[in-house]
């Protein structure tokens, strides 16, 4: 077959077409080429650099090498107890830092295969991980994220962190062009940060600014939070729900999405299973994914936990003492060292929750059997105005004043107005429908504690209960409060006669002795039971104090003079202001528990006094100590008239009659104790004193406002609402060999005693001396 002329040249017209166009394409593209490379080449490390240096301002600040050696990241202050045990933390993002060797081989291995399996292979930036996100770009397949941990280090400390201020002129395009540029900087600073820390001083960072939900902040509150223990005990379980949050911390909450949570869980358990680590099986995979999430969920609270009143009185303290350093409590990552012990703390609170219960129900029953309320005047009626007052100290009154007026009917509607309320009750919270009237009148009818034990020889202060229910009752008993202290005053007026030579054997009669008062009649201190002006009979010194015989305290107060009084008690460690008038004998003047604690603690020291406190270092967040604190200490007394007075105080648990006879058996085997009672006139505060070689214990018990009296003087005396709650604290701590107490027995003058106790039942010469009569008073150094 032949081909026609015109037909030969159009073909010939074609090839040469295609020739023309393919020798235009080769160029151009090899032109492209080369414009790409310069680009990449060139252009990129050209950008690259301009966003390090931050050209005219358009990409914004970088972190200097500096800041990057040293991240700042905000950090909350943790308390912790003088058995290392955390009380809590001040925060506003509640974040505490760990290191590696802190972190279990679980968590670090299940973050690892999760998140980075190359971690340990690159520099900063996983270029494998680039390739496979770029090509699910194309392919709009995506195929998981190519972000190292230190990337992700790099993010969590700087490129997302606002008050960095890194943004610049081009981040106001979009949030497009702002992110790039955040991306290059990540990049930047990942290789930054692989070139100035170890692999594992990044992972250890990387978990400690991981945020995580319910404002949670780093591995050690999270494994807190979530599951109740420390981040070196998480399992792979544990590990793998925690892991899971750092993709998406709310969705993935176990709290809030628990669904969402186990899904991820298992996700991960799935990849941990695929490399091999510890799930070897898919028999295994299986019988763990079919395990549900376990949670101990508990949000840092300060209402809740151990020490709750200890930590707010803390917190004034660190406010001030910051401010004046220039430091920030809240983000600097502080370590405040208490004296604090976490066991003697945990029987303390047992203690008052569990006497306190039994004692507002028969506070309760016996106010309801008289049919009354238990605010009542001197004279024992019902206050009718009491509620009426009170109201208008209220938030409810001033809100709704404001709103209609003081003297407006819709006011006393309003706080008549019953509306939903969740209440404090001893067997837990309940909901109700108060008004603001019901609500007052009910927790008005409350019986407060305070108890605060401390170390005499060192000042430590070792627990701290202001309250039941930090929560319900704000109000701190232990030292904001203060109230008159009764017959426990009595210890200074007795102290003051035995650094004047009296003896604990001396007698005198109890007969009530006349004050003669300015412009009021003559006054006959009566004792609290028994004829008013005294019985006339005669009694040792020690059987006085024993048995709490205020006519006795009184004839001593008369002999020695109140403004002498005053200057002893102040000397002893009393810091309030006191009257010097002759009642304050009986304790009339206010007083705070912790200053009753820290002065009667001072007759334990052999004649030291010592101020209570409550730190004993302040580290900041890298270890480096910024104070150790010491004890304020003064010779108050000399050692003879202080160990005078542990022989009195003994009296009030070895003397026939004594107000601490009654204690439990068990806390008298191989053990010294000293006791005093306290109940205010009008029975309104009962108080109790105990003492032993190593540990002085105070307990108060009354109501919130003075006017809340126990339905009688006897109802209320110390010895039954104060002593059972320092008996009882004192046997749970007894029975705890790693609380560190034990029993024992005061210690002695070095010179020897110096006055014969010869009361007709004891004689002590010296130390070497041990006498047997009707009790055992062992004598030992």
């Amino acid at each position: 077959m032949s081909t026609s002329p015109s037909s030969t040249e159009t073909i010939k017209s074609k090839i040469n077409k295609l020739l023309r166009v393919k020798k235009t394409w080769i160029p151009k593209t090899i032109k492209y080429i080369w414009i790409l490379f310069l680009c990449v080449v060139l252009g990129l490390p050209l950008y690259i650099l301009s966003v390090k240096h931050d050209l005219f301002g358009l990409f914004g600040g970088m972190p200097s090498l500096a800041e990057i050696e040293n991240p700042d990241n905000d950090v909350s202050s943790e308390i912790l107890s003088a058995d290392g045990v955390s009380l809590g933390r001040y925060f506003r993002y509640n974040r505490s830092q760990v290191h590696y060797d802190e972190l279990s081989d679980d968590l670090v291995n299940t973050l690892l295969i999760s998140e980075d399996h190359r971690f340990y292979d690159h520099s900063g930036l996983d270029l494998p991980a680039f390739g496979r996100v770029l090509k699910g770009l194309i392919t709009f397949s995506p195929a998981g994220g190519g972000s190292t941990i230190t990337q992700q280090l790099a993010k969590n400390l700087y490129t997302l962190n606002p008050d960095k201020g890194l943004d610049g002129l081009l981040a106001k395009l979009g949030k497009y062009p702002r992110r790039l540029i955040q991306k290059t900087k990540e990049w930047i600073i990942a290789i930054n940060l692989e070139e100035n820390f170890t692999k594992k001083e990044i992972i250890a960072m990387y978990l400690n600014t991981a945020t995580f939900s319910s404002n949670t902040f780093g591995i050690k509150v999270a494994a807190e939070t979530y599951f109740n223990k420390r981040q070196d005990s998480l399992n792979i379980q544990e590990s793998a729900v925690l892991v899971g949050m750092l993709q998406a911390a709310t969705f993935f909450d176990p709290k809030r999405n628990p669904e969402n949570s186990l899904r991820k869980r298992n996700e991960v358990l799935y990849k941990i299973y695929k490399q091999g680590y510890k799930i070897k099986t898919r028999a295994q995979f299986d019988s763990i994914k079919a395990l549900p999430i376990e949670l101990e969920y508990s949000v840092q609270n300060q209402n809740e936990g151990l020490a709750t009143y200890f930590r707010t009185v803390l917190s004034n303290y660190l406010l001030k003492y910051c401010n004046d350093k220039g430091i920030d409590l809240y983000n600097s990552g502080l370590k405040i060292y208490t004296t604090i012990d976490s066991r003697l703390q945990k029987y303390a609170e047992e203690a008052v929750d569990e006497k306190m219960k039994e004692l507002q129900d028969k506070f309760y029953g016996e106010w309801k059997r008289r049919n009354r309320n238990p605010w009542v005047d001197e004279d024992g009626y019902e206050i009718k105005d009491f509620l009426q007052k009170r109201i208008k100290q209220t938030e409810a009154y001033k809100i709704y004043a404001e709103k209609y007026g003081e003297n407006s009917d819709s006011l006393k509607i309003m706080l008549k107005q019953k509306k939903p309320m969740t209440i404090f009750t001893w067997n837990g919270e309940r909901d109700t429908t108060f008004s603001s009237f019901d609500s007052l009148r009910y927790y008005k009818q409350f019986l407060q504690t305070g108890l605060m034990s401390m170390d005499p020889n060192t000042g430590h202060i070792k627990a701290w209960v202001g309250g039941f229910n930090h929560k319900y009752f704000k109000f701190d008993h232990v030292k904001q409060g203060k109230r008159q202290p009764g017959s426990t005053f009595k210890a200074f007026v007795y102290g003051l006669a035995m650094e004047n030579n009296y003896s604990p054997c001396d007698n005198l009669k109890d007969i009530s002795p006349q004050f003669s008062i300015p412009g009021q009649p003559p006054w006959y201190p009566a004792n609290s039971s028994g004829p008013p002006k005294g019985s006339g009979k005669l009694m040792t010194l020690r059987q006085a104090m024993a048995q709490s015989i205020n006519s006795i305290t009184a004839q001593l107060m008369q002999t020695l003079g109140e403004e002498n009084v005053v200057e002893f008690a102040h000397r002893m460690g009393i810091e309030s202001e006191l009257d010097a008038v002759p009642s304050l004998c009986l304790g009339t003047s206010d007083v705070s528990l912790f200053e009753l604690v820290g002065a009667y603690s001072t007759f334990v020291n052999g004649g030291i006094s010592t101020q209570p406190f409550f730190i004993s270092r302040i580290e900041d967040k890298n270890g480096n100590v910024i104070e150790n604190f010491v004890p304020k200490t003064k010779q108050a007394l000399n050692e003879q008239t202080a160990f005078r007075m542990i022989y009195m105080l003994k009296g009030g648990v070895e003397e026939q009659g004594g107000t601490s006879v009654g204690l439990n058996h068990e806390l008298k085997i191989d053990n010294e104790i000293g006791g005093k009672t306290g109940t205010t006139n009008d029975a309104s505060d009962g108080w109790y004193m105990g003492v032993t070689h190593n540990l002085v214990t105070g307990v108060w018990v009354g109501g919130d406002e003075r006017a809340v009296h126990f339905p009688s003087w006897d109802f209320g005396q110390g010895g039954k609402t104060a002593r059972p709650i320092w008996e009882k604290f004192m046997l749970k701590t007894y029975a705890d060999p790693k609380a560190g107490v034990s029993k024992g027995y005061f210690k002695r003058p070095a010179s020897g005693v110096d006055v014969s106790f010869d009361c007709g039942k004891f004689t002590v010469i010296s130390d070497s001396v041990k006498v047997k009569d009707e009790e055992e008073w062992d004598i030992k150094n």
